[in-house]
């Protein structure tokens, strides 16, 4: 009989042996939840110009966070150099350049990018500090444009809409200097490296430039430009990837946080019109 009086304490003992048991099961797999969950935040290793792309993805970058993918935000100083990174692996995706550029890039180099989305429009314009008006370019004035030949083309072109120049009509592809017919003011066009075009302005007496170097310039394109491209520009800035990567679930969120109406009013608040949503 003095053995039964032992049974409930032995039995009392099991029992919280078997519960701290199973407790710390459930930390343990607790535990392991955390760590699957931690292991599938997704970091996308981005290339993009500072200004306006990086401040974009900036300012997504925590809603991004939310959904387990984290932006690694590299500054491109190279468009070419950006593109094959991309192509070989470096980076994930990159968010620079417009359309027309990642045709002419792919062709130039051999490579296979693709377009992800469309963001948005930066109109191009004509910049001075020696003058307050197209109408005072003389003949003979200097004019740099971007070396590129996609942005080389399209400022040309600007400057034919602005019947400055008259250019070959059945050209087809990008405009050079031997395509312009008419040039009455004998302007002499200038090529000059994209990220160097706002220091131009101290040596020429025009420059076109891309929005994003005259945003980093402090230069205000819709009050600074001598003239300017409208808001139906068909150079749309574009996130780039490769067909391998581009339907991977974190680039098309990425694609999805781009084109949200709170990106439209960031856009449209910050840029003032010098920066055009384009979805």
């Amino acid at each position: 009989m003095k053995n039964v009086k032992w049974v409930p304490i032995l039995l009392s003992v099991w029992l919280l042996v078997v519960l701290a048991a199973c407790g710390n099961e459930e930390k343990a797999s607790t535990s392991s939840e955390g760590k699957e969950t931690e292991s599938k935040e997704v970091v996308l290793k981005i290339s993009a110009s500072s200004t306006p792309h990086a401040e974009i993805l900036e300012y997504i970058s925590d809603d991004l966070e939310k959904e387990g993918v984290k932006l690694d935000i590299v500054i491109t100083q190279d468009g070419i150099q950006t593109n094959q990174q991309t192509a070989d692996k470096e980076l994930d995706a990159n968010f620079f350049q417009h359309t027309p550029y990642l045709e002419q890039v792919n062709k130039d180099s051999g490579l296979d990018l693709v377009k992800v989305v469309g963001v948005h429009i930066e109109p191009f314009g004509v910049y001075s500090k020696k003058l307050k008006s197209i109408e005072e370019l003389e003949d003979g004035a200097k004019v740099a444009l971007p070396k590129d030949p996609v942005n080389f083309s399209r400022g040309l072109l600007l400057f034919a809409e602005n019947d400055l120049i008259k250019l070959d009509s059945s050209k087809k592809g990008n405009y050079t200097l031997e395509d312009i017919t008419e040039n009455e003011k004998n302007l002499d066009f200038i090529p000059v490296d994209g990220p160097v075009l706002v220091r131009s302005l101290d040596d020429v007496d025009a420059s076109a430039i891309n929005t994003n170097y005259a945003l980093e310039g402090n230069l205000k394109p819709l009050d600074d430009t001598l003239i300017i491209e409208g808001s139906d520009s068909p150079y749309v800035n574009i996130l780039v990837s490769r067909p391998d990567n581009k339907n991977d679930e974190a680039i098309q969120k990425l694609a999805k946080a781009l084109t949200t109406e709170k990106v439209r009013t960031f856009i449209e608040e910050k840029y003032e019109g010098a920066v055009v949503p384009a979805f």
